[in-house]
């Protein structure tokens, strides 16, 4: 069933902060190399820029990752997970996330560019990389 006239359509996408596979951006410092006050004010932008969001109620959600993670795999049928896997260069590809949800692709895109612009060493702007990454709609189900 579609969207009523009263019914606004938007659309979720998921903002993926990468710090490999995509080219160096502008400015780029290793967070591990920033100053606390760097990190802090970092930080601070995030939460600031989630609450720009929340107030349009364009924000969903947003969450940083730990750089430690372990690689899962179906062992089989009454065996435990298997936990050992391709660890190097692919571990710490993604460092968060925000998933937003907006009225159009170009406002994800203006979102996604204005996000870009969080400081980092030094203060200025980082410019990383970030890929947007629409969700699926619901399949279509079949009235019986």
């Amino acid at each position: 069933m579609g969207p009523t006239s009263t019914e606004e359509i938007t659309m979720k996408y998921l903002l993926l902060k990468h710090y490999r596979g995509a080219p160096v951006p502008e400015n780029f410092v290793t967070m591990d190399q920033w100053t606390p006050q760097e990190i802090t004010d970092h930080v601070q932008f995030m939460r600031d820029f989630a609450a720009k969001l929340e107030t349009t109620g364009e924000f969903v959600d947003a969450q940083g990752l730990a750089p430690e993670g372990t690689w899962v795999q179906y062992g089989g049928e009454g065996k435990p997970p298997v936990t050992d896997g391709p660890f190097a260069e692919t571990k710490d590809l993604i460092a968060g996330w925000m998933v937003i949800d907006v009225d159009s692709y170009e406002r994800a895109l203006e979102v996604a560019g204005e996000l870009s612009a969080a400081p980092g060493a030094g203060g200025r702007p980082i410019h990383e990389w970030l890929e947007l990454r629409p969700f699926m709609s619901a399949p279509p189900t079949v009235a019986d």
